[in-house]
């Protein structure tokens, strides 16, 4: 699956530099304000960062499974790029994680059979690491003063055993009533929804960009900045 969603991961992460960028150029404007020029201003961009990455995570499963293992068993599942193990059986191997224990989070050695949502999940997790990072060089390129940060994995999940409890993005455990007060702090909110859709207005006329969006470092296939792609004649 890693290997098949890598041209995915390569869309969307050229799509999101380009808007960090075009975020990144606006500080530099007077007043500083990426808002008020149209942008999608950065610290919003990490609430979006933070949402859908988690989404993402909850797509491995459950950090422990029974269902992991017996996928292994039947040859249905395996580690990213199994072919290039040597041992393929899994026995008495193991895979250290934290895990809640008693309402705690503890961090112990899992059998790797059990533990292969997560052992799939931590590559996911480097390769969006990857990406991180590009943005956040194209950030200092442009000299703004801001990092974007990959959320803990037990923030803001919906599935496996870290859902019903609450973390912040830092991975620290937190009380519902404090998750309530501050989770506008770190994902979108109403308003930030409303901003975000009132850019979405269309732009066509060739070699012309959307305030919000820097233009790609080079047209597909070499083309032109203004090159008509779509004809409508």
């Amino acid at each position: 699956m890693l290997t098949e969603e890598a041209h995915h991961m390569f869309v969307g992460e050229t799509g999101v530099q380009r808007v960090v960028k075009r975020a990144a150029e606006l500080m530099k404007q007077k007043g500083g304000d990426v808002r008020a020029q149209g942008g999608i201003d950065l610290p919003t961009i990490q609430k979006y960062l933070n949402l859908w990455y988690t989404l993402s995570l909850d797509l491995f499963g459950g950090e422990v499974s029974s269902n992991a293992a017996d996928a292994f068993a039947a040859g249905l599942k395996g580690r990213y790029k199994e072919d290039r193990y040597t041992e393929h059986k899994l026995v008495d191997s193991y895979f250290p994680m934290d895990v809640l224990e008693g309402g705690k989070v503890v961090h112990k050695d899992v059998a790797m059979r059990n533990a292969l949502n997560e052992v799939l999940r931590s590559e996911y997790v480097k390769d969006c690491q990857r990406g991180v990072d590009r943005w956040n060089k194209t950030i200092r390129e442009e000299g703004a003063d801001f990092e974007l940060t990959l959320p803990s994995n037990k923030f803001h999940r919906q599935i496996g055993m870290w859902a019903g409890s609450h973390f912040t993005p830092a991975g620290e455990m937190i009380d519902a009533a404090t998750w309530n007060a501050r989770r506008g702090e770190w994902l979108p909110s109403d308003a930030d929804e409303a901003y975000v859709k009132s850019l979405m207005t269309p732009v066509t006329e060739p070699g012309k960009m959307a305030g919000w969006i820097a233009p790609p470092a080079k047209g597909i296939n070499g083309q032109p900045e203004d090159f008509v792609y779509v004809r409508l004649d």
